[in-house]
């Protein structure tokens, strides 16, 4: 429900262990995806990999880059979000320092191929038909991608009170509503399916720590009444944003 509560103390289901390469460790961690059976997918930034985490294991497994840095097939250079495609049983990663998304097999992936070119993404999401929504922070906007597609279509961005800035990790809901962490704008936009226009669901009233702001918003989800939680990196928290409300 929209007034739901957690503890306060969080328990650590992969990394923890410092800073490293190791199997049981993570460097900068960005995006992250679960899948339906608990295992946990995390794009380990500086380390070039993403490693997936079983439930309750203390050590994870690379199942893609882990190569060094590099533009090769086999590589990642800071993959900044992940996630899974049932369908074709594949990772899907924004390669982001290497300008493309990739699409790795999910198991005993060697190498990767390139599905989006010159592209510098930061979060991608897939919806239930197989399309796939990716933050273009170059162009300022989120494209849709349909299954073989190349191009794909804006469907969050433009010109005036709805252009973003620096935008950074997507939720598409049941809808097809898009929404964005508008990372520079300080706010998260909404676009419902087909608009011209945006509308700010969280923050919006420049950077600062009051429960009606935010600093650098990073990921976003929402959740079926449209409750808006949203990584508030700049202020170090979780916020929490009911449909609707002026303030978290």
């Amino acid at each position: 429900p929209p007034n739901a509560k957690w503890q306060q103390n969080g328990i650590a289901v992969a990394g923890g262990n410092r800073w490293g390469n190791g199997s049981n460790q993570l460097c900068y961690p960005l995006g992250l995806f679960v899948d339906d059976d608990q295992t946990v997918y995390v794009a380990d930034q500086v380390n070039h990999r993403i490693v997936e985490w079983k439930s309750d294991a203390t050590s994870g497994q690379v199942v893609a880059g882990g190569n060094g840095e590099g533009n090769g097939t086999h590589q990642l250079y800071h993959p900044k979000d992940v996630t899974v495609d049932k369908e074709t049983d594949s990772i899907i990663i924004c390669d982001s320092s290497n300008g493309r998304v990739v699409r790795w097999p999910r198991r005993n992936g060697t190498s990767g191929e390139t599905i989006i070119s010159y592209i510098w993404c930061v979060g991608l999401t897939m919806d239930e038909n197989g399309s796939l929504y990716v933050t273009d922070n170059g162009n300022q906007e989120v494209r849709r991608y349909q299954r073989g597609e190349s191009q794909g279509t804006v469907v969050a961005g433009g010109r005036g009170s709805s252009s973003i800035f620096g935008p950074t990790y997507v939720f598409v809901d049941r809808d097809h509503s898009v929404y964005v962490s508008d990372s520079y704008n300080r706010r998260v936009m909404k676009w419902v399916a087909g608009a011209k226009q945006g509308i700010v669901v969280a923050g919006g009233q420049g950077q600062g720590n009051n429960l009606t702001q935010l600093s650098n918003p990073q990921g976003v989800v929402v959740d079926q009444w449209g409750t808006v939680y949203v990584t508030d990196e700049g202020n170090h928290r979780i916020m929490r944003w009911p449909k609707g409300a002026t303030q978290g």
